[in-house]
Parts: C-alpha cells; sequence; structure tokens
C-alpha cells in the first residue's frame, strides 16, 4: 500500500513540475510575440514620424516660394533645425521602443528559468515527500 502512496505522491510531483515548464514556455513565448509586436509598431511609427516630416519640410519650402522667400540663410537653417530636432525627438522615440523590446524579452527569459527552477523545487519536494511516503 505504501508503494502506490509513494507512486502518486512522484507521480503528482511529476505532473505538477511539467506543468510549470509547460506555462513558463508559454509565457515566454507571449512575451517574445510582445516584443517582436512593439518592434513592428515602433517601425510604423518611425516611417510615419518621417513622412509628416517630409510632408512638413516640403510645404515650407513651397510656401516660403510662392511667397518670394528663397530657402536661404534663416529660412533653411530654421528647415534644419525643425529636421534635427524631429530626427532627436524620432531617435529617443526609438530608443525607448527598443528599450520596451528588451524588457519584455528580459521577462520572457525569467518566465522560462523561473518555472524551470519552480518545477526543480516541486521535483524535489515530490522526492522528499515520496520518501517519507515510503518510510
Amino acid at each position: 500500500m505504501t508503494f502506490w502512496i509513494a507512486a502518486a505522491v512522484a507521480t503528482s510531483a511529476t505532473v505538477q513540475a511539467y506543468g510549470q515548464i509547460q506555462a513558463g514556455k508559454a509565457q515566454e513565448a507571449e512575451l517574445k510575440r510582445q516584443a517582436e509586436e512593439r518592434r513592428i509598431q515602433a517601425e510604423g511609427e518611425e516611417l510615419e514620424r518621417q513622412e509628416a516630416l517630409g510632408r512638413a519640410l516640403a510645404a515650407n519650402a513651397v510656401a516660403a516660394g510662392m511667397s518670394g522667400i528663397k530657402m536661404e540663410g534663416t529660412p533653411a537653417s530654421i528647415a534644419l533645425e525643425t529636421a534635427e530636432t524631429a530626427s532627436l525627438a524620432g531617435g529617443m522615440a526609438n530608443l525607448s521602443a527598443r528599450l520596451e523590446q528588451a524588457q519584455l524579452r528580459r521577462q520572457a527569459k525569467s518566465a522560462r528559468v523561473g518555472s524551470q527552477y519552480a518545477a526543480a523545487g516541486t521535483l524535489l519536494q515530490g522526492a522528499a515527500d515520496t520518501g517519507q511516503a515510503l518510510d
């Protein structure tokens, strides 16, 4: 009778450990998916920023040309300053997106490793419980 109890305890611990590992893998996959989704979103946002900047600079050049202002000197330096500011803002947004992606990847790895440690602890506890059941 004691053997069957010990076998049930060992089986239970094994099934629980397997479940913990699978849950960790699922969480890892979801976080990696979120990181990839964020990367794609950041690329789209960067493209939109570049297009908006291009439209703004083109509109400024057209307006200046229609009013007879040459794009030299102060108007050119203002356009350059606008482009540099937009580029800096875009760079900061890009950096922020990359940091967010890296954080999601670290969380994914942590979820996988954490589930492995939890499973190992479950197996060790199951072995101890099995040993007690056999006593």
